[in-house]
């Protein structure tokens, strides 16, 4: 599927309605329980929260089934079995981000995932105290980062650095990040940023970051919540230290769903780091023996600390297939069509800022449109039009059009909404 330049774009419905014809993904689309009020509504908010998979209703009455008949026995006796069913996680979750199996692990949520691999990862020791955050990250980061540097009794004011974009500027500059990490040098401990940035839109550079961090002697993280499922990662590739995501925004796995995490190899094997211990980070081989010492197995299964909620990954297994049925190359390549559409299309239309970078290479699914004037106004007008979207501060409504579940006529339809919102709000 070629990119689409502004060449090749038009404004005319039939064009975007040509594009879903030709669209190998569009089936896709009938696996997935879309709230619609009306026929002619549209889910832009899978950025959110994404919608169910109809398979996710399967798995979960089968789980409840198997637990009705089986209780104990289930977790040998399952047709997936409890005792081993995060295994059936790895393979999809690897291909999903870009990672090798034994990197991955389905467990916790984002921030719980963010404490136990700080624990890990951010060591101040010396002078190496200083961890670097994005400026206006999503307020969880920021707790989690400002109260995990407080628990180990440092000064967050001191010892946590945030960078910002320049004056007039949304997004920052990565050439600023890079500049900044070489400032701190080897003050540095960690660099926690994001995938995606979940108010702009923007995406980064996680390659390129990641080793402007190594090259100061630090350590890097990545928040993925707006990157995993939208993106195609190579986190393995990438060098990136850790990485943790949510599965209930573009994974759509359900509210609250069990979120995931990515070490990296080269700390995978490292059974000597510090980390936070549970019964299900031990070795398997080892687990019944009911043994005093941890002993932590050489996967990123050794950063878990229980044994999965059955119930709750069940629908992570069902979104899961629904990105392999499909694959996120196929996805991104879908995604950045329609992104270019939807910018096309949203160019015209006065007092729409699109804050969002341009560059197809700095940006996922979502487009961010600020509004200077009546935001609020504008926002409850595309609601009530049928168009499902969301608002931040400041005057910020966002737009994601997801390859697995939206089409292209959608695409120009929510732009006719958003210009109707401007003529009227």
């Amino acid at each position: 599927m070629q990119p689409l330049t502004a060449a090749d774009l038009s404004h005319d419905r039939d064009f975007a309605r040509a594009l879903d014809a030709q669209d190998g993904l569009a089936p896709l689309r009938g696996r997935f329980a879309l709230p619609l009020r009306r026929p002619d509504d549209i889910y832009f908010v899978g950025n959110s929260l994404g919608p169910m998979p109809h398979a996710a209703r399967t798995l979960v009455l089968e789980e409840l089934e198997d637990w009705s008949r089986l209780g104990v026995a289930g977790h040998m006796g399952a047709r997936r079995p409890w005792y081993s069913y995060h295994e059936q996680l790895r393979a999809p979750l690897a291909r999903l981000v870009g990672a090798r199996e034994h990197e991955v692990v389905a467990m916790n949520s984002l921030t719980a995932n963010l404490h136990l691999l700080m624990t890990t990862f951010y060591r101040p020791e010396g002078a190496r105290t200083r961890l670097l955050l994005e400026k206006g990250a999503f307020p969880s980061d920021t707790y989690a980062v400002m109260s995990h540097v407080a628990a180990r009794g440092l000064d967050p004011a001191a010892h946590v650095v945030e960078i910002a974009p320049r004056a007039g500027e949304w997004t920052i500059r990565e050439e600023d990040i890079e500049a900044r990490i070489a400032e701190l040098g080897d003050t540095l401990a960690l660099a926690m940023l994001p995938g995606v940035q979940y108010r702009t839109g923007q995406a980064f550079d996680i390659a390129r970051l990641t080793r402007a961090a190594h090259a100061v002697g630090a350590r890097c993280g990545w928040d993925l919540a707006h990157a995993a499922g939208n993106l195609a990662l190579d986190l393995h590739g990438s060098g990136a230290d850790f990485a943790v995501w949510c599965s209930y925004k573009y994974v759509n796995s359900g509210p609250g769903a069990v979120a995931g995490a990515f070490i990296h190899e080269r700390h995978v094997r490292d059974t000597a780091l510090p980390r936070h211990a549970g019964w299900w980070g031990n070795d398997p081989k080892t687990r019944f023996r009911m043994e005093e010492r941890f002993v932590p197995t050489q996967h990123a299964d050794a950063w878990s600390l229980s044994n999965p909620p059955i119930l709750a990954v069940a629908p992570l297994v069902a979104s899961l297939a629904e990105f392999d049925a499909a694959g996120i190359a196929a996805l991104r390549a879908k995604s950045m069509r329609m992104t270019a559409l939807l910018e096309f299309r949203l160019r015209e239309i006065e007092g729409v800022e699109i804050i969002t970078p341009a560059a197809t290479h700095a940006r996922g699914a979502q487009l961010s449109l600020y509004f200077p004037n009546n935001a609020r106004t504008r926002y409850e007008s595309m609601l009530a039009a049928g168009l499902a979207c969301d608002y931040r501060e400041p005057g910020i409504v966002r737009l994601a059009p997801a390859p697995l579940f939206n089409t292209f006529d959608e695409v120009w339809r929510a732009a006719e909404i958003v210009r109707s919102a401007c003529a009227t709000g």
